[in-house]
C-alpha cells in the first residue's frame, strides 16, 4: 500500500532535503555515511516520522527493527523538521531507557529464551571531538578523579542481569537482559556539555553528546560478540535543573514564533526514540570485552587483581610487592602495576617508566587515580612498609658475646645480641612461628611458651598476654627439652 507525506513541499524536494540533512545529522555516530548508504525507508525511521507511525497505513516494505530503545525524556521543540531530535538531560538525574522487543514471530529464533548483552555509551556527537575522544576523557578523569561519566541506577532498573561498569571505561556500562521480559534500565550522566568546550569569557555553548546502545548475541563460544542492533540519540547535559529551564526557554521561544515559522519545527514529544545507527566502531572493546560470556572478572588483564584466597599467606604478598626502581622500563613498570593490584590504571600509565612513576607527587597520583587508589599507589611507589602492631626483642640465653680490643685481648664487659620479632596478629601461634623461624626449626617442635613471672614461676603465654605486652619489650629466651617427645619449651625471661 502506498502513501504520501502531506507536507507543503514536493516529494522530490522532501527526499533530497531529507537525504542531505540526515547525512549531516549522523556525524556523531562514528562513521560517515554517504547519500547512497541508506534508503528512504531508513529516513522514515527518524523520530519525527516514528511518532506518527500509528496513524500511517501498514506498509510491508517498511523495515522492522528487532529492538527499540525509548529514552523517557522529552525532545526539544526548537529542532527543525528534518533535523535529528535533541533531548536535554540533567546531570546526575536517573533517566529510564525502555528496552523493547520488536521482533516478528519467528524472527531471530536463536535468541528465543536466551539473554542478549547491551552496551550503553555516552560519546561525542561532534566528529572533531570523536577524533580526540581518548584525550578528552583522560582530561575529564584528571579534573574529576574517582568519578564516572556514565552510571547505572541499579535499584531502579528492572530486568537487567549482571550489570557491569568497567573502571577503565568511564563512559560505558553493560548488562544482560531477556528480550521476552519487561526491561528498563536507568542511567545517570555525570558530565555536562560545557565541560568539553573551550573556555573563553563565559556563556559557552555546550557540545552535544550521543547515547548509543549496541546489542549483541552469543556466538558459538558463548561470548556476546555477534552484533544484533544499534541505535542512538542526540542529547545535551546541563547542571541539575538546567535541562528543565532550557526546555522551558525553547518552548517559550516557539510560542512567540509565527504559525508559518512553527510549521518548520518538530513538536516536542514526551519520550525520545533512539534511531538505528552503525555499531560503535570500537571493535577492540567488543571483541576483547572484559567480561566475555560474563564468566570472568572485569579486568582485561590475565593476572588476577587481588590475592583474596582464604588460604593465601600474607608473607608472599610482601615479597611480590617489590619496590619500583628508577631503571625499570615501561614494560616492567606495567607488570609492577599488575602485581600490586593497580590494573585499572595500566592503560593510563602505558608509557611510564619507573623513573616517570617515581617522579609523581602525592597530589599527582591522587588527582589521577582518586583519593583511595592514589594514596595506595603513592605508598607503594615510595616502598612504605606498614608499621607492625607489636615489636619485641629477644636474645638466646648463653649467646652473649665479648668484644675484643685492637690487640686481640677480650674485653671485660660482655653484650647481648637481640633479634627483632614483628607481630601483626598478636597471637601465641604467631609468636611460636616467629620464634621457630629464629631458631630455624619447625613450629611443631615448640610445645609451649612460658613467661617467667614473680618468684620464678612459669606463666603460660596466651593471646591475651601478648596483647598486653609493651611495644619493644626485651626478653631472654631459654629453651627446655620436653622429656615426653622431641619438642621444646620456650621460656621468656
Amino acid at each position: 500500500m502506498s502513501w504520501t507525506l502531506k507536507l507543503p513541499l514536493t516529494d522530490e524536494v522532501i527526499e533530497s532535503g531529507l537525504v542531505q540533512d540526515f547525512d549531516a545529522s549522523l556525524s556523531g555516530i562514528g562513521q560517515e555515511l554517504g547519500a547512497g548508504a541508506y534508503s528512504m525507508s531508513d529516513v522514515l525511521a527518524l523520530p519525527i516520522f516514528k511518532q506518527e507511525e500509528s496513524n500511517l497505513p501498514p506498509d510491508s516494505d517498511n523495515k522492522i527493527l528487532p529492538f527499540q530503545y525509548v529514552l523517557c525524556a522529552a525532545t526539544s521543540p526548537a529542532v527543525k523538521l528534518h533535523d535529528e531530535t535533541l533531548t536535554y538531560l540533567n546531570q546526575g538525574q536517573s533517566y529510564e531507557i525502555r528496552m523493547l522487543d520488536n521482533r516478528k514471530i519467528g524472527e531471530l529464533p536463536e535468541i528465543t529464551d536466551k539473554m542478549v548483552k547491551s552496551i550503553i555509551r555516552v560519546v561525542f556527537h561532534d566528529r572533531r571531538l570523536q577524533y580526540t575522544e581518548h584525550q578528552q576523557l583522560e582530561g575529564w578523569r584528571w579534573n574529576r578523579p574517582g568519578d564516572r561519566i556514565l552510571d547505572l541506577d541499579i535499584p531502579m532498573s528492572v530486568g537487567i542481569i549482571d550489570p557491569r561498569a568497567n573502571p577503565t571505561q568511564l563512559n560505558t556500562v553493560e548488562f544482560l537482559w531477556d528480550p521476552s521480559k519487561r526491561t528498563s534500565v536507568f542511567i545517570q550522566v555525570h558530565c555536562i556539555s560545557t565541560e568539553f568546550t573551550m573556555r573563553k569569557h563565559g556563556g559557552e555553548k555546550g557540545v552535544p553528546f550521543r547515547i548509543q546502545i549496541d546489542t549483541f548475541k552469543e556466538n558459538e563460544n558463548e561470548e556476546y560478540t555477534e552484533h544484533l542492533h544499534s541505535a542512538s540519540c542526540q542529547v545535551k547535559v546541563f547542571k541539575p535543573k538546567g535541562a528543565d529551564r532550557k526546555q522551558k526557554t525553547d518552548r517559550e521561544k516557539m510560542e512567540k514564533r509565527a504559525p508559518q515559522e512553527k510549521e518548520k519545527y518538530q513538536s516536542s514529544y514526551k519520550t525520545t526514540i533512539l534511531t538505528e545507527c552503525c555499531p560503535w566502531p570500537e571493535v577492540t572493546y567488543v571483541s576483547n570485552s572484559p567480561s566475555p560470556g560474563f564468566n570472568s572478572t572485569l579486568n582485561s588483564f590475565p593476572v588476577a587483581e587481588g590475592n583474596g584466597s582464604p588460604n593465601h599467606q600474607p608473607e608472599p604478598v610482601v615479597q611480590v610487592a617489590d619496590n619500583l626502581l628508577p631503571t625499570t622500563n615501561p614494560q616492567d613498570a606495567q607488570q609492577w602495576l599488575l602485581r600490586n593490584r593497580f590494573s585499572p590504571f595500566c592503560r593510563l600509565f602505558t608509557n611510564f617508566s619507573g623513573a616517570d612513576l617515581l617522579k609523581l607527587t602525592r597530589e599527582d597520583v591522587i588527582q589521577i587515580c582518586g583519593p583511595a587508589d592514589g594514596i595506595r599507589l603513592f605508598n607503594a611507589l615510595k616502598g612504605r612498609v606498614v608499621r607492625p602492631r607489636l615489636t619485641i626483642y629477644v636474645c638466646q640465653e648463653g649467646r652473649e658475646q665479648q668484644p675484643k680490643h685492637e690487640n686481640g685481648d677480650a674485653a671485660t664487659n660482655t653484650f647481648f645480641v637481640y633479634h627483632a620479632i614483628y607481630l601483626e596478629e598478636l597471637t601465641a601461634g604467631e609468636l611460636t612461628e616467629k620464634i621457630a623461624q629464629l631458631f630455624n626449626i619447625s613450629p611443631r617442635q615448640i610445645n609451649q611458651i612460658f613467661k617467667q613471672g614473680p618468684t620464678g614461676i612459669h606463666v603460660l603465654v596466651s593471646d591475651e598476654m601478648i596483647q598486653n605486652f609493651q611495644d619493644e619489650v626485651c626478653f631472654v629466651l631459654d629453651t627446655m627439652k620436653d622429656d615426653t617427645n622431641d619438642g621444646y619449651h620456650i621460656i621468656l625471661k
